[in-house]
């Protein structure tokens, strides 16, 4: 019994001996190093997260804001249409337009194109014998986009074929 013991005890040994030199084999400084090359990639892949989180958050914000001034985006648009929007009051709603461009916000809804469920809301559908598709005949209200966003879609009046 003492040979297999003597022998199990000299396993032991080596293995040991074997996992002490493969530490000794690793070079400290490169450990460190890897470790704090993969602590800077962390960084800063956590950094481009957290700015795109906050570009995601100021995005969606503004949207919210930008759409409370919709309202009073189509007062202007009615009052102009009607020929009321003069003196001062011209230069407050220009000013708000260029103020809403800038930020972002672009008004859509043409007569004539493709009807789009996606920024479209159909509030009436007519037959026309000259269209080959869905296209929009009247645009009714416009609709607003953010970026690429739709924050509200347009209205309109479409034509299908008969």
């Amino acid at each position: 019994m003492t040979d297999d013991s003597t022998g199990s005890e000299s396993e032991e040994q080596a293995l040991s001996d074997a996992v002490a030199e493969a530490i000794a084999d690793v070079d400290p400084v490169a450990a460190l190093t890897e470790d704090i090359q993969r602590l800077q990639a962390d960084f800063q892949n956590y950094r481009k997260r957290v700015d795109k989180e906050r570009n995601e958050s100021t995005d969606l914000v503004t949207g919210l804001v930008l759409a409370q001034f919709l309202g009073a985006l189509d007062d202007i648009d009615r009052a102009q249409e009607h020929g009321e929007l003069t003196g001062g009051f011209k230069a407050v709603a220009d000013q708000l337009a260029n103020t809403t461009l800038k930020l972002g916000l672009s008004k859509f809804g043409e007569v004539n194109v493709s009807f789009d469920p996606n920024i479209h809301e159909a509030l009436m559908h007519e037959t026309s014998p000259t269209v080959t598709e869905t296209q929009v005949t009247k645009v009714v209200r416009p609709g607003y986009k953010f970026k690429e966003r739709v924050i509200r879609p347009a209205q309109v009046v479409v034509s299908d074929p008969e």
